[in-house]
């Protein structure tokens, strides 16, 4: 009786330990939710477009990212006064430019299979709604990172194909405790020279755009991005999308 009694507390205070670990999931991201804009406001977003300066190697140059919900993503850069396409995806296929010969180049079948798991779920945000998408969120513990305590949640997303094999997509979110936003994200690199290792992305100077706050200063792999402006549903336009071969 007394091991089967220890077997029941064992039990209970299992139990007890992943219902508040789920409660401290939802806590977190229903607080960050209901900070940024809550969720009828973020639902009713279709698209955004960020306008932005990138500081590289001490050179501006400006970037311009359009998303939406459909699953549509343009992103455009300006460098030294030419205009091209770093990434163009409709929802179904994209492609992008080749910085070494400037050729523009179709995206290869894995690319359009890990853009299409990500593109549409992740807008606009990956915590809206995130159950409903098939991601799993995991509280792991309250860290401090560059003096900030916050909440580090591990966001598993739909498996990503990387040279033929699904592997899992996983990322670490840092919520800052008292303000309830996102500072910190880490993501393991899949593959290159880098693979293995954890690329992070910070964010930072929230301000509010119609009703929905956004960083405004972004660093990601070293790279500073000042964001200039944002704006709330604008039209993607289709023939930005098409294929250019040169």
């Amino acid at each position: 009786m007394k091991k089967l009694s220890l077997l029941l507390k064992t039990i209970v205070v299992s139990l007890t330990f992943f219902s508040a670990q789920a409660q401290n999931v939802d806590d977190v991201v229903n607080k960050y939710i209901e900070t940024i804009g809550g969720k009828e406001k973020l639902e009713a977003i279709k698209s955004v477009k960020m306008e932005m300066i990138a500081n590289y190697q001490g050179m501006e140059i400006p970037v311009e990212v359009c998303t939406a919900k459909d699953g549509k993503m343009l992103v455009k850069i300006n460098l030294m006064g030419k205009e091209m396409t770093q990434v163009a995806f409709d929802g179904t296929s994209g492609w992008s430019t080749n910085m070494m010969t400037m050729k523009a180049e179709k995206m290869n079948s894995e690319d359009i299979e890990n853009m299409k798991n990500t593109a549409s779920n992740d807008f606009p945000d990956p915590f809206l709604n995130y159950k409903s998408k098939g991601y799993k969120a995991e509280y792991i513990a309250k860290e401090t990172k560059e003096g900030t305590e916050c909440h580090k949640i591990k966001l598993t997303k739909l498996p990503q194909t990387i040279n033929g094999e699904k592997v899992d997509d996983v990322s670490f979110y840092y919520f800052d405790v008292e303000n309830n936003v996102i500072v910190l994200t880490e993501t393991e690199i899949k593959e290159g020279q880098m693979k293995g290792q954890m690329a992070s992305s910070t964010a930072g100077n929230y301000q509010e755009v119609e009703g929905v706050y956004f960083p405004f200063t972004i660093s990601q792999y070293g790279q500073e991005m000042t964001v200039k402006k944002i704006t709330l549903n604008p039209t993607i336009d289709p023939k930005a999308l098409e294929f250019k071969a040169e």
